[in-house]
């Protein structure tokens, strides 16, 4: 079970940090961040290996968000900084028993329920 938090409202270059609570050990799990915009396909945000040594950012956010876990509170982090109106979306976390960071959405196979994150200008 995984349980997203820390979406809200935030104005153009400001910053949120999200947070992913896992049921089991993080580092039995590669843990990714998705997004979803309204009228608009789940994308790739961020990902990180069960072991933390690899993580994998979309082009889009790369400089500005930085995804990071700590294993003794099974929680996967998301810092989002300089935000733009364009991240915009439903934030939801996955995990993958993948030993890898995969950044496409079938190979996670848990979900949690998302977290809105509304950036204005």
């Amino acid at each position: 079970q995984l349980q997203a938090s820390g979406g809200g409202l935030v104005q153009a270059g400001g910053s949120l940090r999200l947070s992913c609570a896992v049921s089991g050990r993080t580092d039995s799990y590669a843990v990714g961040w998705f997004r979803q915009a309204p009228g608009k396909e789940r994308e790739f945000v961020s990902s990180i290996s069960w072991s933390g040594g690899s993580t994998y950012y979309a082009d889009s956010v790369k400089g500005r968000f930085t995804i990071s876990k700590d294993n003794a509170k099974n929680t996967v982090y998301q810092q989002m900084d300089s935000l733009k109106p364009e991240d915009t979306a439903v934030y939801s976390c996955a995990a993958s028993h993948s030993t890898i960071a995969p950044i496409k959405s079938y190979w996670y196979g848990y979900w949690g329920q998302g977290t809105q994150v509304t950036v204005s200008s």
